[in-house]
């Protein structure tokens, strides 16, 4: 393979289908998230409703999330993933049930938001369980040389993923209903179980002989003493947690914006097509060799974006700010992504993911209710400014705190760390 081949890591045949179940797995969960969610707004009209479905599914993720990474550096990781992929599509069965309606709901709409809650809470289990396992397999498809390139084309699929996931919900939710959205999500989940057979798990290597509670305070530990690590997971979580306006979406789209289900899958597909485009050019153009000056633009970038968002009154002008959100997120998530393929030992590998897996947790669905609770109390639009600020904020602190990372060169530990070993 050639050295600087923008397509390296699309050359390893079990790494072309480690992206390819993502794919079809995003569009599957994303299409049965809005769906959903766009369905409970409508049931209930309440924008802490919206929040709560993150917080259900949020609580058992964080509580095993740390165990799965134990169970990661231990145990098959393919075999954890498909037990959680099944896990998941059985959740979506019942779903399917507690809302079908072919003029006869399966159950009464006055339960319906209840059953949506249970369906994340059982999601949140298996997310927490197969995580650390899913996310820590990367860095065993590739060449360690390949792991920013591989960074780069993971984050393109799934971001794929994101774009195509929202405007297909819209688009059936509008056309066919919920139901028969839902049997499609189904076949999606099922197609992606099976791909996962395509995957041969790695050899576990060196195996810890410590127990549970000490594997797992050791991987905390681990990654608190990585100033790189820490700060990273740090930045991602607070510009998510209060920038992030995914939650509050249908909000937008049925009480501001006026643009309905289908709107709300071009918006919810807006940040993705940034993110897209962004990627490609990091694929020629990589953004880690100034990695920390590069992440702490991007996280500004992202809170200026949302301020910009949360002024709009215009479904163009407002689709060009989640564009923008998009955009900066994805320069932060391909440099994240390198360095917790770089970083890590590999026997810790599964618990490092663990530990990101809760800042990213709480950055998605305890942001989710933090967006659903603020607009709550404060409406729709201050929340999001708000929100906007804190983000600003809270990257002009962190930059005061890691004035000394911003010479830090990915590559260039790369190459240091390849010659070590």
């Amino acid at each position: 393979m050639k050295k600087n081949d923008p397509y390296a890591a699309l050359r390893y045949p079990a790494f072309r289908i480690f992206i390819s179940t993502q794919f079809v797995f995003t569009i599957a969960i994303l299409i049965q998230e809005i769906s959903i969610s766009y369905y409970l707004y409508l049931l209930t009209g309440d924008p802490l409703a919206l929040g709560m479905v993150g917080i259900f599914e949020a609580i058992p993720y964080l509580i095993l999330v740390l165990f799965g990474g134990y169970l990661a550096d231990r145990y098959n990781k393919v075999w954890i993933t498909r037990a959680c992929f099944s896990l998941i599509l059985l959740v979506s069965v019942f779903l399917v049930w507690a809302t079908f309606d072919n003029g006869n709901s399966g159950m009464n709409k006055a339960h319906q938001p209840n059953a949506i809650y249970i369906a994340a809470l059982l999601l949140g289990i298996a997310r927490g369980l197969y995580n650390p396992s899913w996310n820590s397999l990367k860095p065993f498809l590739v060449k360690p040389e390949h792991y920013a390139n591989s960074s780069t084309w993971s984050t393109q699929f799934w971001q794929s993923g994101v774009i195509i996931g929202p405007a297909i919900a819209g688009l059936l939710y509008a056309a066919i209903g919920l139901t028969h959205t839902l049997y499609l999500v189904l076949v999606l989940l099922l197609i992606a179980l099976t791909l996962t057979f395509g995957i041969k798990s790695p050899s576990l290597g060196k195996i810890s002989t410590e127990k549970p509670l000490k594997s797992v305070k050791n991987g905390l530990k681990y990654v608190y003493q990585s100033k790189v690590m820490f700060y990273a997971m740090i930045l991602d979580m607070v510009s998510v947690l209060f920038g992030g306006v995914i939650a509050i979406l249908p909000v937008f789209a049925e009480d501001i914006l006026h643009v309905g289900a289908g709107g709300l899958g071009i918006m919810r597909s807006a940040p993705a097509v940034g993110a897209v485009l962004t990627i490609l050019f990091t694929a020629y153009r990589t953004p880690v060799k100034r990695a920390w000056r590069n992440m702490l633009i991007a996280i500004a970038g992202f809170g200026l974006a949302t301020l910009l968002f949360a002024s709009s009154s215009n479904f163009y002008l407002s689709l060009f700010a989640l564009f923008l959100t998009g955009a900066f997120d994805s320069i932060s998530v391909v440099i994240r992504s390198t360095i917790l393929q770089t970083l890590p030992a590999e026997h810790m590998r599964g618990r490092v993911s663990s530990v990101n897996g809760i800042f990213v947790k709480m950055s998605n669905e305890l942001g989710g209710f933090e967006s659903g609770l603020a607009a709550k109390l404060m409406g729709t639009v201050p929340s999001v400014f708000l929100g906007g600020s804190l983000t600003l904020l809270i990257a002009g602190l962190v930059y005061l705190k890691t004035k000394d990372l911003m010479p830090f060169n990915l590559l260039k530990y790369q190459s240091e760390n390849q010659q070590d070993t």
